[in-house]
C-alpha cells in the first residue's frame, strides 16, 4: 500500500514551531532550576530567570538567520544553543546573577539536550518518513 500523501508544511509555520519549542524549553529548563533550588516557580519568577537565556536565544537565531533553516542541528541548534549559554551568562553576569562555575556547565548541557536534542529527533523522524516513501515508491 503506497504512503499516505503529505502536504508541504509552509515555511513560516516550520520557524514559528520551531521558536516555540526553543522557548518553551529554555522556560522548562528555568523552571526546572528554580524547582530544584526551592525558588518560586511562578511566571515572575521564572521570567527572572529565563530572559538572559531568552535573549541569547534570540540573539542566535538572528546571527545565523535560523528561520532559513529552523530545524537544522546545525548551523541554527548550535547557535541557538551557543548564543543562550553565553549571553545568558554575560547578562547574568552583568545584573549580579549566579553564574558559579557548576550552573555554566549544568546549563550548557541543559540546554544542549533540549535544543540539540529536539533537532536531532526531528531530524531522525524526517529521515525515517523520507526513508519509507522512497520504499514505498519502488515497492511492487
Amino acid at each position: 500500500m503506497p504512503a499516505p500523501a503529505r502536504t508541504p508544511t509552509s515555511p513560516v509555520v516550520t520557524t514559528a514551531v520551531a521558536v516555540a519549542a526553543d522557548v518553551a524549553l529554555v522556560v522548562v529548563f528555568a523552571a526546572i532550576g528554580r524547582a530544584s533550588h526551592d525558588e518560586a516557580v511562578d511566571a515572575i519568577g521564572i521570567s527572572e530567570t529565563a530572559w538572559p537565556f531568552l535573549v541569547g536565544l534570540a540573539i542566535g537565531w538572528i546571527v545565523v538567520r535560523g528561520w532559513r533553516h529552523p530545524l537544522a542541528v546545525r548551523p541554527t541548534g548550535v547557535s541557538a544553543w551557543l548564543a543562550a549559554v553565553v549571553v545568558g551568562m554575560l547578562l547574568r553576569f552583568a545584573v549580579g546573577a549566579g553564574t558559579a562555575p557548576a550552573f555554566v556547565i549544568v546549563a550548557s548541557l541543559t540546554l544542549a539536550l533540549f535544543l540539540l536534542g529536539w533537532r536531532a529527533v526531528a531530524a531522525a523522524v524526517r529521515r525515517a518518513r523520507s526513508r519509507a516513501r522512497r520504499d514505498a515508491e519502488v515497492a511492487p
